[in-house]
């Protein structure tokens, strides 16, 4: 089998503080004394029913892991060592989720957290070769006036290059929040040409994923798993085009399917959905990128060519400029080219 880490895709779903591997976090928070759940550092990823108390212990184990960043060196180091990895597993291009009100009281507000992560993610693109451009990510746990001052904050930076601002979105517990009241926000996003990446459809079903349509107008959707239930709604998100990014480690972690194979990829893409598969939350959820596409051949099924057509569906579905698509599509079809090297000889009886 072809090697999965040399696959070239982008990585269009992973937040900031999860994206953080557990030795950083350890790091850190030895540093600042302060003690953290075994959870967060054994490796083995959540699973935790979904409902609302699963949520609130994912929730809780986030923000504990968030407390320990403190600083403009720890947000550098978190940007430079997404891009590290994401390189070292065939990602060249990454859209990191950050919510800069999260960081801004130990660098002294929401604008400097932003323009130090933006100003990081340049700096990791000429060393890594892995371009990073970031996501401005409201909270339903928020008023929807701080989504809009984010809108705001975030169209300042609009661009589709490393290091800018390429979409806005809505994150946390979909149950919470009134999705139209964030409507206004998303509007000002999209009048700065950013694109318009809320979550949805994970946690609750089609209904959600309907509303998340109507009143946000995704160009792409997180999650968006729930779609499938609903035929006429997966029909209407194919036809407008809306990429699902597609979490299968979090969809379990979470407790929305039972086990890996209950995530409906097959189904999504048999529809004609275009995918694009993300890591959310490594640090909670034990799985990185390549993980879920291991998933995709191990658990699905999908041979080598359909691997390298979810690869190419991440890419298109990304905010990379005309010559980093052309640049890493054609990379996709030189992995399908490269002869599949032999399978290991049966060990000895």
């Amino acid at each position: 089998m072809r090697d999965l880490a040399l696959l070239p895709k982008a990585h269009l779903h992973l937040h900031f503080t999860g994206s953080m591997r557990v030795s950083t976090l350890a790091e850190m928070a030895a540093d600042r004394g302060i003690r953290l759940p075994a959870t967060l550092l054994d490796g083995e990823g959540l699973r935790v029913p979904a409902d609302e108390r699963g949520w609130f212990r994912f929730q809780r184990l986030y923000d504990a892991a968030r407390a320990c960043v403190r600083g403009e060196a720890d947000l550098r180091r978190i940007v430079r060592e997404a891009a590290v990895d994401d390189a070292a597993e065939g990602s060249g291009r990454l859209e990191i989720q950050v919510d800069p009100t999260s960081y801004a009281p130990g660098v002294g507000g929401i604008t400097p957290a932003l323009e130090i992560v933006l100003d990081e993610a340049r700096a990791a693109w000429r060393d890594t070769g892995t371009e990073v451009g970031v996501i401005v990510a409201a909270s339903r746990m928020r008023h929807p006036m701080d989504a809009r001052t984010l809108a705001r904050l975030a169209a300042k930076h609009a661009g589709d290059g490393p290091g800018e601002v390429i979409g806005f979105g809505l994150s946390n517990d979909e149950r919470r929040g009134d999705t139209a009241e964030f409507g206004p926000a998303f509007a000002i996003a999209r009048r700065a040409g950013l694109a318009s990446v809320p979550h949805g459809g994970e946690l609750l079903g089609p209904a959600h994923v309907t509303e998340v349509l109507d009143h946000l107008h995704p160009d792409r959707l997180g999650h968006g798993v729930r779609s499938s239930e609903d035929p006429g709604l997966l029909r209407r998100v194919v036809d407008a085009g809306i990429a699902l990014e597609v979490c299968p480690a979090s969809n379990v972690s979470l407790g929305v399917y039972a086990d890996p194979a209950q995530v409906p990829l097959r189904t999504l893409v048999d529809a004609g959905a275009q995918l694009a598969l993300g890591a959310d939350d490594p640090l909670l959820f034990g799985s990185r990128l390549v993980d879920q596409y291991v998933t995709a051949r191990e658990v699905h099924g999908f041979d080598d060519d359909a691997l390298a057509e979810l690869a190419r569906s991440s890419i298109r579905a990304s905010r990379a400029g005309d010559t980093t698509r052309k640049r890493l599509l054609a990379g996709v079809d030189d992995w399908l080219r490269a002869p599949c090297p032999p399978a290991p000889a049966p060990a000895p009886a």
